[in-house]
């Protein structure tokens, strides 16, 4: 047997962001991807950040309610987002934002 490929464009991108004085101070990224095991796509969170000088105001919150909401309009049908195992204290944030821990990540990094 042969492995084909074959190149689809079933992602789209959309970044949420927070400027203050020319500097971005926030953003997160969304990415929608459409596979063939469900009708309706996913979305994917993907690289959540505040900086160190204004966090703990709510910004984080506010990015990841937009980013829920962007993901819903586009009829998702779930929410994923990962992170390093050492990072207890965003575990806890996720699960104080309506996530619940499932599955694991395994990764190569190149």
């Amino acid at each position: 047997m042969k492995i084909e490929k074959k190149e689809i464009n079933n992602v789209k991108a959309l970044k949420y962001f927070v400027e203050k004085d020319g500097k971005e101070i926030a953003r997160a990224y969304v990415y929608i991807i459409k596979n063939d095991l469900h009708d309706d796509p996913y979305g994917l969170l993907e690289d959540i950040f505040v900086d160190e000088e204004v966090r703990g105001e709510g910004l984080g919150t506010d990015l990841l309610n937009q980013a829920i909401a962007g993901a819903k309009e586009a009829g998702c049908y779930k929410f994923v987002s990962t992170s390093r195992k050492s990072r207890e204290n965003i575990h806890a944030w996720y699960k104080k934002n309506g996530f619940v821990e499932y599955g694991l990540e395994f990764r190569i990094t190149f």
